[in-house]
């Protein structure tokens, strides 16, 4: 679930809950959550190959 649409909604900006990403039978992410209040500035890092490009997607 991504929420934030409305400027004006209570809220995280961004909100990621249990986030499943499969590329066929390889399963790239498992159960990722991630919570964005507005104007929080976050960094997302990571060895190469975590997922990080992927979650952003």
């Amino acid at each position: 679930m991504i929420s934030g649409n409305s400027p004006r909604s209570s809220g995280p900006a961004v909100l990621i809950e249990n986030l499943d990403k499969y590329y066929g039978t390889f399963q790239a992410l498992r159960k990722v959550s991630l919570s964005v209040d507005r104007g929080e500035r976050i960094v997302v890092c990571g060895p190469s190959g975590s997922g990080k490009s992927t979650m952003i997607r």
